[in-house]
């Protein structure tokens, strides 16, 4: 405040006639600013008679001291009102965020909600001292739809399921086709698939009952400390043997490391950073989605064929890609600002925790059920696939017909994973002493070759290029502690499939329904990357355009001579002719009922 607000000496000694009327007009502003007072009127005129009387018999220094005291009486009850107000506040959200914290391990999705309201005092005190590694934990959303929300399956007609039968039931699996020279390796063969209405009606009204499991939680890790010598990333964390071994010990209430440490929203601080527009489209509820991913520009994005309507205008199609390949498919004109190629959804990922290509791919291919919160059922296809079956029909014809929450095809050839780790360091896939670690690790805890021993489990190494599952507690912690094993050890998913697969199924009545990858094959369509695309030579069967015969005129008269053509042999022909040329044409033998 100023001195003239105050009545203090701004000039000259003036009257203290002067100083009295001062001295009113401050008194009077003063008693404006506060609440009016419920004294009558004969009071206040009172209170205005004597006012003048007591600022002229009083001396002008002895007035300003007086006003000067009343307003640090003022300041000083406001101070102690708003002190006490503050402290009882915060004792108030310390008491209510210790209940919530003592009730964490009951309901973490209801206490992590619940304390996000009130700072913590580890946050307060980051600023003045380091802080070590602050370990919390991240509810997970139930991934089911609002109690208002009427499902598709709902909205199809009722009496349609009845009328399956179900009619491929009596499909049977036709034998192999003869051998062809010209086509050798593995084919594609015939699957019953049922129409698009009728597998949207199959499909199932409320969620399949997760065996033992009920509540799953998630590690959040401010500063990831590595503590063991192999293993383990700042995205990932590092979660000691004895944590990976509990997480295998299932109970009805669980808290995994399963990627995204840094924080409890995916996508947000985390690693693997999304923009907040599409992180909130991630969050939004669809009841089946597709997903797909491109990183380090290493596929061709491929359009998906034979979708229906109805699955077009209620299932999203979404590709993950890093900078790099948005970089290029914005410089060949293929992604526009519309962020849509195709049916495909793209979503651009930044600040990618991997500098491998590869492993960054596992994250959207494991870890579905964490960047879609409320998702039920997904399909999830490598970026070098095209899908040529509806959605639907897929789900219909792997998943609720098998009455199963998690489908992947077998390999084609290979079931043992000792096998698979040998192909792997014969073709170069990654760094063969740490594959040999990792199945050395295995082997210590009791892998062994795989038998018929192991019926009903048909193989131990799946074709992981494509997953069909159900979003429920039980699968959501296969896929964690997959993309645990993942993290630890090598990015080859084949090696430790079955590990995780056998120690959870040891614990609970679940398993994983392994269909054949010839099948596989009949409803996606293998492309080659690109980079073994831009080293292929062109295909035998191109036309090549061969300009005219030149005739040359003579000028002296002589006869015009003509240049022959060049002379071939018996068992060429022309590259322009009919019979030379070659059209490939895919057949998928497909079976709908």
């Amino acid at each position: 405040m100023t001195g003239g607000s105050l009545g203090l000496r701004t000039g000259s000694y003036g009257s203290l006639q002067q100083q009295a009327q001062n001295g009113v007009l401050q008194t009077q502003n003063l008693f404006a600013l506060r609440k009016p007072s419920k004294m009558s009127l004969s009071g206040s005129r009172e209170k205005e008679r004597f006012l003048p009387l007591i600022c002229r018999y009083l001396g002008r220094r002895k007035v300003g001291m007086l006003i000067l005291a009343a307003f640090a009486l003022l300041a000083f009850m406001t101070g102690f009102f708003t002190v006490n107000k503050e402290d009882a506040s915060e004792s108030t959200s310390s008491n209510i965020a210790q209940r919530f914290q003592d009730m964490r391990p009951f309901d973490n999705a209801s206490y992590s909600q619940i304390s996000s309201f009130f700072p913590r005092i580890e946050d307060e005190r980051k600023d003045n001292s380091p802080m070590p590694n602050t370990v919390t934990v991240c509810g997970e959303n139930s991934g089911q739809p609002p109690p208002t929300a009427h499902t598709l399956a709902a909205a199809v007609a009722t009496g349609s399921a009845d009328l399956l039968g179900h009619r491929c039931k009596t499909f049977a699996f036709p034998p192999p086709p003869p051998g062809d020279r010209r086509r050798i390796g593995p084919r594609p063969c015939p699957v019953c698939y049922i129409p698009v209405e009728q597998a949207i009606a199959s499909m199932p009204s409320s969620p399949s009952v997760s065996p033992v499991l009920r509540h799953l939680t998630y590690f959040r890790e401010e500063n990831p400390i590595k503590t063991e010598p192999h293993g383990g990333s700042d995205f990932g964390g590092y979660p000691s043997l004895d944590q990976r071994n509990d997480s295998y010990n299932i109970k009805e209430s669980m808290t995994v490391h399963c990627g995204f440490v840094k924080g409890c929203r995916p996508g947000h601080h985390t690693g693997f950073d999304i923009d907040e527009a599409d992180l909130r489209e991630l969050e939004q509820f669809h009841e089946v989605i597709v997903a797909s991913a491109i990183f380090g520009n290493y596929d061709i994005i491929q359009e998906p064929k034979n979708v229906s309507e109805i699955a077009r205008k209620n299932i999203p199609f979404y590709m993950f890609i890093d900078e790099e390949t948005e970089a290029f498919m914005k410089n060949s004109s293929v992604l526009d600002r519309s962020k849509r190629v195709g049916l495909w959804r793209i979503i651009v990922v930044y600040n990618s925790p991997y500098s491998d290509a590869r492993r960054n791919g596992k994250v959207p291919k494991l870890l579905l059920h964490r960047l879609f919160p409320n998702v039920r059922y997904s399909i999830w296809i490598d970026g070098k696939l095209q899908l040529v079956v509806d959605p639907y029909q897929i789900l219909e014809r792997f998943l609720w017909r098998q009455n199963a929450t998690f489908t992947i095809s077998r390999h084609y050839r290979r079931f043992d994973v000792f096998e698979e780790a040998e192909a792997n360091k014969a073709a170069g896939k990654y760094d063969n002493a740490s594959i040999d670690y990792q199945i050395d690790f295995y082997k210590k805890e009791g892998l062994t070759p795989y038998s018929e021993a192991k019926l009903p489990i048909t193989s131990d190494v799946p074709e992981g290029c494509v997953i069909v599952r159900e979003h429920i507690p039980i699968t959501n912690l296969f896929t964690c502690l997959w993309f645990n094993e993942v993290d630890r050890f090598t990015s080859r998913d084949q090696l430790s499939f079955s590990t995780v697969r056998d120690k959870i199924m040891a614990k609970v009545n679940w398993s994983v329904n392994m269909f054949m990858d010839c099948e596989r094959r009949n409803f996606v369509i293998q492309a080659y990357h690109r980079d073994l695309l831009e080293q292929m030579a062109p295909p035998a069967g191109a036309i090549i355009h061969r300009p005219p015969a030149v005739i040359r005129e003579n000028t002296a008269g002589r006869t015009p001579v003509k240049k022959n053509p060049i002379r071939r042999g018996r068992g060429e022909r022309r590259s322009g002719s009919r019979r030379h040329r070659k059209v490939v044409t895919g057949s998928r033998d497909n079976i709908s009922v």
